[in-house]
């Protein structure tokens, strides 16, 4: 496959061809690699593409995602217990002297139905809004900060049952590289075989 660079992957969102949701009558799922060491360069990108999509001549409302902030925003809402605080701030004073058991109901959290509802809220209202904007993506990014609770593979298998590939398309930027059928976080770390969805660039 051809290398994709940044310039050609905003001309490809700009297209009124990949706009079209309708397109995806099978998986709209998309993965866009980039070098780990360019995090700070790719989230300032992703704001650029959201700030040009939405200037009259394309008049694209894009939503985009930081899946660990949106993590920790799903935790700030639960209460803990009887006390006036969040779960997530249970958690963090928590892991100061409990570290692996932080670790693992953080785990259980990112992967549980209820997170994965949260987010389909969250999407679902974005793209009901009722405008003259079109609203046909959706960018998730934050990978490597949500490591290692969260994995691209699980989140895209757990969120298929909330998907709907007609309404929108999710451009996953993804930091690290693929061998074979596998990704690889950060260029070291197997991340399994997301079969369905479709690479971008690489």
């Amino acid at each position: 496959m051809k290398n994709m660079s940044l310039k050609e992957l905003e001309e490809k969102l700009r297209s009124n061809e990949f706009q079209n949701t309708e397109n995806d009558i099978f998986y709209n799922f998309f993965i866009y690699l980039y070098d780990p060491a360019d995090e700070y360069i790719m989230r300032a990108q992703i704001r650029e593409f959201k700030q040009n999509l939405l200037r009259p001549v394309d008049y694209v409302d894009v939503l985009t995602i930081d899946i660990f902030e949106e993590l920790c925003n799903f935790l700030n809402n639960q209460p803990y217990g009887n006390f006036n605080s969040s779960l997530l701030q249970y958690l963090l004073e928590k892991d100061k002297d409990d570290h692996e058991a932080v670790l693992r109901l953080l785990t259980g959290k990112a992967n549980c139905s209820e997170f994965y509802k949260y987010l389909d809220k969250h999407i679902k209202e974005h793209i009901s809004i009722s405008d003259d904007k079109k609203r046909p993506y959706v960018f998730l990014y934050g990978l490597g900060k949500i490591f290692p609770y969260m994995r691209i593979s699980t989140l895209l298998a757990n969120y298929e049952q909330y998907n709907k590939s007609s309404r929108y398309k999710i451009i996953v930027f993804y930091p690290g590289n693929k061998e074979g059928n596998n990704y690889r976080l950060f260029n070291i770390l197997e991340d399994h075989h997301t079969y369905r969805a479709t690479l971008m660039n690489g």
